[in-house]
């Protein structure tokens, strides 16, 4: 096939999680930016979680948080913040919460 035949070639529909054709899949800046605001979850490398209101992220993945709270590995709240800081190379991922 030669380079101008593939290009005139329908790409596939794209399918969200729903499964439906058609539909615009989501990219990881398009999550955050809705997560902004509010309630996430945050699991660092080392197994410790955060959860609270995602204030603010940058390029690095660098978070600023409100209303903090710090789980240790075996679940347990450790402790309360009100505002916190994580570096972005500590975060192993981000996942948003339901509304308190």
């Amino acid at each position: 096939m030669s380079s101008e035949e593939a290009k005139t070639e329908a790409a596939p529909a794209a399918e969200d999680d729903s499964g439906k054709a058609g539909d615009k899949k989501r990219s990881p800046s398009d999550f955050l930016k809705s997560v902004l605001g509010r309630p996430v979850r945050v699991k660092l490398n080392s197994g410790i979680e955060y959860r609270g209101v995602l204030a603010s992220l940058d390029g690095y993945l660098n978070i600023a948080m409100e209303q903090t709270e710090e789980f240790g590995l075996d679940g347990q709240l450790k402790a309360k913040y009100g505002d916190c800081f994580i570096r972005g190379n500590n975060v192993l991922f981000i996942s948003a919460q339901k509304r308190k």
